[in-house]
């Protein structure tokens, strides 16, 4: 009887290691096996949600006016950030307060809830002549534009004609709302000579 008693706890002993090393292990494989697919996530976490080709995006006021529009060669969404990257961006302001603006560059990028628009390479801003303001373009490396605030900056070298005026800087702020611009830096300004009376 002793024999058998025995016999039995070794048994269920035996039984209850094998048990929990089962577990064990059973346990160990899920660990790792969730650390493969977070590291395969993270892998495919900045990959693109969707891409359009040839792309034209119209923001309109708050009166169901449109506002601006955003064209381009091809937009790629990336879903981690809700940012969105563009080739050769066309951005072209239709504020009915103040004179139309088109915007030209390489490539951009539209981030933080669709206000901010970075343009780079080849950055080019031009504004037609108007009854209230004479021609203007804006050349430079970079630019960001917020287009719902109607606000432009760069901290990189500028090149600006307006109407004759020409003028060159480091840095730029401007606000096409008030109209108010700032260059930065040691700029230069060339005005033409006055006509002879």
């Amino acid at each position: 009887m002793r024999k058998r008693t025995a016999h039995r706890w070794q048994l269920t002993l035996t039984m209850m290691i094998g048990v929990f090393v089962a577990v064990g292990s059973f346990w160990l494989v899920q660990v790792v096996n969730q650390s493969g697919q977070e590291q395969q996530a993270d892998q495919f976490l900045n990959e693109p949600d969707y891409i359009i080709d040839r792309f034209s995006l119209v923001r309109m006021t708050k009166e169901g006016k449109p506002a601006y529009i955003i064209s381009g060669d091809k937009l790629t969404h990336r879903p981690v950030d809700d940012s969105s990257d563009i080739d050769k961006p066309f951005l072209n302001s239709l504020s009915g307060r103040q004179p139309p603006m088109t915007i030209h560059a390489e490539t951009a990028r539209v981030d933080q809830n669709n206000t901010r628009v970075t343009l780079n390479g080849n950055v080019d801003v031009v504004r037609p002549a108007s009854p209230q303001a004479e021609p203007m373009r804006l050349q430079t490396s970079t630019l960001t534009v917020f287009p719902d605030e109607e606000r432009m900056e760069t901290k990189a070298p500028v090149q600006m004609k307006l109407g004759s005026t020409t003028s060159s800087g480091t840095g730029m702020k401007t606000n096409n709302a008030t109209r108010q611009l700032q260059l930065g830096g040691r700029g230069t300004i060339t005005m033409p000579p006055k006509a002879p009376r």
